[in-house]
């Protein structure tokens, strides 16, 4: 187009006669007119390129996006397929070892209680996957009654020392302290930081569980002496299906569901999550929950 505005005010150029009135204004014109095109075109194929440009990176980002997320759950469902059979097969083997052979009372009670453990551990990844896919898409029907938020921490921690009994699990909590909210989705959000701290520390270290009142809040802190998180990955451990990318972490059992969920919940009962770390080593999950006004 450049090429043809140059050769159409060459042409107007030569009819002009030498001559002849104006002769001089009227090539100046022409050549203004021929920079003014010029001009035009100049801005209309910079625009244009800009417009293909910033379609690329759309295209681009987009794309990159759904390889992301494409992987993220193929991860999640490698993941998961571990998660499912490992309780299944640990189940079934101990069953058949009980059917076929005669084992002294300690030896039968040991059994039963592994296998409760993983049959536990299998319903509560089922619960998870159920409920996260219901919150995601409102299909949760949100209760909201008081209850006694210091004693489901209470038994929460209970139970792992049950599931954990070589595991140092140390609670400091205060007594008294209601919230109002749904008991299954609050005490999920527990159970996921508490399991967090052990599956994410060594075995002979310790897990610390503090609760306490806070003004009109109720401030939860689930501490352990693991790895600690690095400050990049601290920006992603709430996203779905992400796990932390250091060796020790992704050898350690999980979905990536736990700490997504849990914020879910602790936003749906109009509250604060936040993580820190912990000095020497590990890291301090802290939850931030409004107090029942009736039980200030």
């Amino acid at each position: 187009m450049n090429r043809q505005n140059t050769q159409m005010a060459r042409n107007e150029m030569e009819q002009l006669k030498e001559d002849g009135p104006d002769y001089f204004n009227k090539i100046i014109r022409i050549q203004d007119a021929e920079k003014r095109k010029m001009a035009q075109y100049i801005g209309e194929g910079a625009t244009f390129f800009l417009l293909i440009m910033a379609g690329a990176v759309f295209v681009f980002r987009a794309v990159r996006r759904q390889l992301k997320f494409s992987q993220e759950q193929q991860n999640f469902m490698m993941a998961l397929t571990h998660e499912l059979k490992t309780p299944i097969a640990v189940a079934k083997l101990n069953l058949e070892t009980l059917q076929k052979r005669k084992l002294e009372e300690p030896q039968q009670q040991k059994l039963i209680q592994i296998t409760l453990q993983e049959a536990n551990r299998l319903n509560a990844l089922c619960n998870n996957m159920l409920l996260s896919s219901q919150i995601e898409a409102d299909g949760y029907l949100f209760t909201k009654e008081e209850h006694n938020f210091s004693e489901l921490v209470e038994n929460c921690v209970h139970d792992f020392a049950i599931r954990f009994p070589q595991r140092k699990i140390v609670q400091e909590i205060a007594p008294g302290l209601f919230v109002n909210g749904d008991m299954l989705l609050l005490q999920m959000a527990v159970n996921n930081l508490i399991d967090n701290a052990i599956k994410y520390s060594p075995k002979e270290s310790q897990v610390t569980i503090l609760l306490n009142a806070v003004q009109n809040k109720i401030v939860l802190q689930v501490k352990d002496e693991g790895k600690g998180i690095s400050d990049e990955e601290k920006k992603k451990i709430f996203t779905k299906f992400y796990r932390i990318g250091n060796a020790a972490t992704k050898a350690a059992k999980g979905t990536g569901l736990g700490l997504f969920l849990t914020k879910k919940i602790v936003q749906q009962h109009k509250g604060n999550i936040s993580m820190t770390d912990n000095n020497p080593a590990g890291a301090i999950f802290t939850v931030t929950l409004q107090s029942s006004p009736e039980k200030n």
